[in-house]
């Protein structure tokens, strides 16, 4: 069975076809990763159609963030309209988690990840030795990120930043941005069925409120 990986939940948007081979294991077939910062839309599907047989897989896993709305969203659709036109399986997971698992194929220890939250917040999460979450994630400002207690081993786009500004003699950071070619490495209880965006803090942009409609009084008629 062919499972192709789609990451677009941050800077970085990466792709990953495999050959998977059931329980023992994923053979790399082809790989990209890019780091664009926006841009996803237009990088995204030429990466997907240069694969081999244009990226066609039985099976999608595709990143539900937290991270870039948008790109978390040009993912998500990317992976539920491929799924349709192939007929494939379309399974989500979480990109805190594949940062923790990319960095545990380093250190086989407990993580803290550390990511860019955006408006000046970072996301925080910490997993365990087995790759599992020991908590739920939260966006914190930097100092708040400092006042938690965090695993030595910090990974992400903000680990370096908060081993600076924190004690750098406790921390090891790991400056990784999540790669799709890391998925085979996600423990397979955090694979789920359902597609929703996990955003991890209020969108930017509010929708307006409706404009309260004008009611006509007793004294008011239509046109004749």
């Amino acid at each position: 069975m062919r499972v192709l990986a789609i990451e677009t939940a941050t800077e970085a948007c990466s792709i990953a076809l495999f050959d998977s081979a059931g329980e023992g294991g994923a053979d790399l077939l082809a790989h990209e990763h890019r780091t664009i910062g926006r841009g996803h839309a237009e990088h995204l599907i030429p990466m997907i159609a240069d694969l081999p047989d244009k990226g066609r897989a039985e099976r999608i896993l595709v990143s539900l963030g937290p991270g870039s709305f948008t790109g978390v969203r040009i993912g998500i659709a990317a992976a539920r309209a491929l799924g349709v036109a192939w007929q494939a399986e379309v399974v989500g997971y979480p990109t805190l988690a594949l940062v923790a698992a990319m960095a545990r194929s380093e250190h086989q220890d407990a993580v803290t990840v550390c990511m860019n939250g955006g408006h000046g917040e970072w996301f925080v999460q910490d997993f365990d030795a087995t790759g599992n979450p020991e908590g739920e994630m939260a966006s914190l400002t930097p100092e708040a990120a400092l006042k938690r207690d965090s695993h030595h081993i910090v990974a992400g786009s903000k680990a370096k930043e908060l081993a600076t500004i924190g004690n750098i003699n406790y921390f090891t950071p790991l400056d990784i941005l999540p790669d799709a070619r890391g998925t085979p490495l996600l423990p397979a209880t955090l694979l789920q069925s359902t597609i929703s965006p996990i955003y991890g803090r209020a969108p930017d942009a509010k929708p307006q409120a409706p404009k309260p409609s004008k009611h006509l009084n007793s004294k008011e008629t239509f046109p004749r």
